[in-house]
């Protein structure tokens, strides 16, 4: 079984991934830093050199076969749900959650984020707060269509994220954390 946490950038996937694989017992990946360790650059440089179908394509490779894993928490790019066969693996394999914050927080976010300029492109021409709000009106469907668990993550910690997803976890897949 895979626990897949999916959501727009900055909503907390990366920082949940890890607490709660260390609950579980389980480990744990972020998608875009080991699809960038594979293809030995960055995001941003996959983008520019190659365009986003090549980064979509590589990791759609990517993670059809971490899906397919046991006992895996993946934190999932943002856009990883706009590739069909994606959505139908993330769901076969085991929960998926879905972490949910306002345009304020997510642009607050990446704003303070010293990464995210260096490693992550622009999606859109205008970056920014209208890239976050256009690209949340094409994902959301998506995003909800996933989702077997959605939590609020505009103002809880990975600690209180944590206990509301072990709280929502089959029994069988918690074992004695509850």
């Amino acid at each position: 079984m895979v626990i897949t946490l999916i959501g727009y950038r900055g909503t907390g996937k990366s920082t949940l991934a890890a607490p709660l694989a260390e609950r579980l017992d389980w480990e744990w990946l972020d998608a875009d830093i080991e699809l960038e360790r594979r293809a030995g650059r960055s995001i941003q440089s996959i983008f520019a050199t190659d365009g986003e179908p090549e980064f979509r394509r590589l990791e759609r490779e990517l993670l059809s076969e971490l899906l397919k894993r046991d006992r895996l928490v993946i934190a999932a790019g943002g856009g990883a749900i706009l590739d069909e066969a994606t959505r139908v693996d993330m769901k076969s394999a085991g929960p998926v959650i879905w972490l949910q914050a306002s345009v304020d927080t997510i642009e607050r976010r990446l704003a303070t984020d010293p990464t995210t300029g260096q490693r992550r492109p622009n999606l859109t021409s205008s970056g920014g707060r209208a890239e976050i709000e256009r690209l949340l009106t094409i994902r959301q469907p998506l995003y909800r269509e996933c989702a077997t668990i959605t939590l609020e993550a505009d103002t809880a910690s990975a600690g209180q994220l944590v206990e509301a997803v072990l709280k929502q976890l089959p029994v069988t897949v918690r074992g004695g954390t509850s």
